[in-house]
């Protein structure tokens, strides 16, 4: 969840015209954390994991699903607890916070406090994502359900919403979901609204069609409103936004209706933070394909198996001249990506981080550059920064204007957090005890919680495998964008090879074989994951083995050699992803006339066998194996 600020938010007409006062006062802002903090250390470890639903009303008499907003009345009673403990009316911490998302249908859980660093610790992800599932389904009515799904399966079909609505909202102008579907606070239908507004036209979301046996090719969609004339923009569709063998969609809540599995780390330090960054994010892609679970989209089988672009594409702002399709004139640059996509610039100053793996032409605003610079920022941080504010804020609260810099972050945060990339490097709030904080974005939320902490705890794991052995993980960054596309494709972990480097232990840039040393090639997520003969360590091996350096007692150790099983065979294709197991479910289904529809029937059919996996009452050897969900 970004930045959220009470206020009166502006129309994108006046919102642009102080678009370079936010970027001035947010440099201003991230100065004075920068130098007020730069020295700042931690002790120790502190994590914390967000794990996203939707609430899924289910009548069973009618047998149907349709998506519910009734999620802020569900908050209401879900934040009694935090809200007594801030008041201070109890010294109980409380077991969950509880966070309302981009729509209406979804709420965010995170646990009441950070883990810990210890092993211990780790133990306590899967009980703490387990009683919030509880404390969310005690919240809601008994036809109510909190499901981690990545998307429900017909967001965007007709009569899916409880309150029913029609797509006719001023906000979004979509031809298949209300403005009633977004968060209603201020700042969303704002956003989407200015996103459209300074896009200059609806977002654009087109992913490709899973072609059964029985779908039309080429597929054109006969659920497209072709002809219709609400808003001035409905003709794109018919003017080719609406691509042939694709399944258009047009709205924001598509992309920010998705949920995820988000796990943030504290570091020691600004430099640890930095290193995290960059040792992560070559890893995005790979947990990515590792996690996928999004094979449908709007009542259709798609031909990929994650969320990433179309949430993308969900936010693209960008004007057809920054997307390089008309000379540049009203605007400054031509950007080559989505506000929402994977990093452009490595961050760490380790000698390790050689200028050829920035191999991107990178796209900052030269001024920020240049006053960062002269504020003793180092290059690297300063083209990080500098890069993020080519962006134009999208909100701009009337009343927050004019604010206190050395005591507010409300103007930097507001670039920061719609820069919604793989991994993200976090300051500190102003005047905070919170340290430097490195966010892993890109796992897919998984069915269940046992999953969900598996994939969380292996993340854990990873860092301190990364930083306690050193491990250099660059490739070339325009690899990385490769591996993002590759991730997303139908089977990806089965069928797919991801660039990845040779030689993890190298930490030298001054040998003579400097350039062998770097060499990077196409591996599998098996050979990522589990290693290969005679070649690659496999992450899960070097985890095993940094656990049996540790004092770590025999009970942790077997819970935590599950988790990394799990991580294993989903790798080597023993057991399935979650898009693989939802497609199967969908094409299997007696309903399923193989012309890539999900039907009502179809989709009430996978929610409620989706309930009882997540609940245990259900045993898929195929997608857990022998593990309990």
């Amino acid at each position: 969840m970004g930045l959220l600020s009470l206020g009166t938010p502006l129309h994108w007409k006046e919102a642009k015209t102080h678009a370079d006062h936010v970027r001035s006062h947010g440099i201003d802002q991230f100065l004075h954390i920068y130098h007020s903090q730069k020295g700042q250390k931690k002790q120790c470890l502190l994590w914390g994991d967000e794990v996203e639903y939707v609430v899924v009303d289910v009548d069973e008499k009618a047998k149907r699903t349709r998506l519910s907003l009734r999620v802020f009345e569900v908050l209401a009673e879900l934040q009694v607890a935090e809200q007594e403990y801030l008041e201070g009316k109890t010294k109980v911490v409380p077991d969950a916070l509880w966070r309302p998302e981009y729509g209406r249908f979804m709420i965010e859980g995170t646990p009441g406090e950070p883990y810990g660093a210890t092993f211990q610790d780790l133990l306590t992800v899967e009980p703490s994502m387990k009683l919030r599932r509880r404390l969310a389904l005690a919240a809601m009515k008994p036809n109510e359900k909190p499901m981690t799904l990545v998307n429900y399966p017909r967001l965007g079909c007709p009569d899916e919403l409880v309150p029913p609505h029609e797509p006719n909202g001023k906000a979004c102008q979509s031809m298949f979901v209300p403005d009633e579907i977004i968060n209603p606070h201020a700042r969303f239908p704002t956003l989407t609204a200015n996103i459209r507004r300074r896009r200059g036209a609806k977002v654009e979301i087109n992913v490709p069609i899973f072609h059964d046996t029985k779908t039309p090719k080429p597929f054109i969609d006969p659920t497209v409103l072709w002809d219709r004339t609400l808003f001035k923009h409905d003709k794109e569709a018919k003017e080719g936004a609406a691509k042939p063998d694709h399944i258009y969609m047009d709205a924001m809540a598509f992309g920010m209706g998705c949920c995820c599995l988000q796990i943030t780390f504290q570091a020691c330090n600004v430099d640890e933070a930095r290193r995290l960054y960059d040792q992560l994010a070559p890893m995005t892609p790979v947990m990515l394909a590792l996690t996928a679970a999004a094979p449908i989209f709007r009542g259709y089988l798609a031909d990929v198996d994650c969320r990433w672009n179309v949430i993308a594409a969900a936010v693209d702002d960008r004007t057809r001249e920054e997307r390089g399709l008309e000379p540049l004139k009203n605007n400054r640059f031509v950007i080559n990506k989505s506000r929402y996509d994977s990093i452009d610039t490595y961050l760490s100053t380790d000698p390790i981080n050689k200028p050829k793996y920035n191999d991107l032409d990178l796209v900052y605003d030269h001024d920020i550059y240049d006053k960062l610079r002269k504020n003793d920022v180092d290059d690297l941080l300063a083209k990080h920064v500098s890069h993020l504010f080519i962006r134009d804020p999208l909100v701009i609260f009337k009343e927050l204007l004019d604010q206190d810099d050395t005591k507010s972050s409300d103007h930097f945060e507001n670039l920061q957090s719609t820069n919604w990339q793989t991994v993200r490097f976090k300051p500190p709030p102003p005047n905070s005890d919170i340290g430097w904080r490195v966010e892993f974005r890109s796992m897919e939320v998984q069915l269940t919680d046992f999953e969900n902490a598996a994939f969380s705890v292996f993340i854990v794991l990873l860092t301190r495998v990364i930083l306690s052995y050193g491990l250099n993980l660059y490739i070339p960054i325009s690899k990385i964008d490769i591996n993002m596309q590759t991730a997303q494709k139908r089977g990806a972990v089965l069928n797919e090879k991801f660039y990845f480097r040779k030689n993890i232990f190298n930490s030298h840039s001054d040998t003579q074989n400097e350039d062998d040393d770097d060499e990077y090639e196409l591996m599998t997520v098996n050979e990522i994951i589990n290693g290969k003969e005679n070649g690659f360590t496999g992450f899960v091996p070097l985890i095993h083995h940094y656990l049996e350096s540790t004092n770590i007692d025999v009970q942790t150790r077997c819970k935590l050699s599950s988790y990394l099983s799990l991580i294993s065979r989903r790798a080597s294709g023993e057991l399935m992803t979650g898009a693989a197991y939802l497609r199967q479910f969908v094409m299997n289904h007696p309903a399923y006339k193989h012309d890539s529809v999900v039907s009502p029937e179809i989709t009430f059919d996978l929610v409620e066998t989706v309930d009882k996996i997540a609940k245990g009452e259900l045993k898929v050897p195929e997608l857990l194996g022998n593990f309990a969900a």
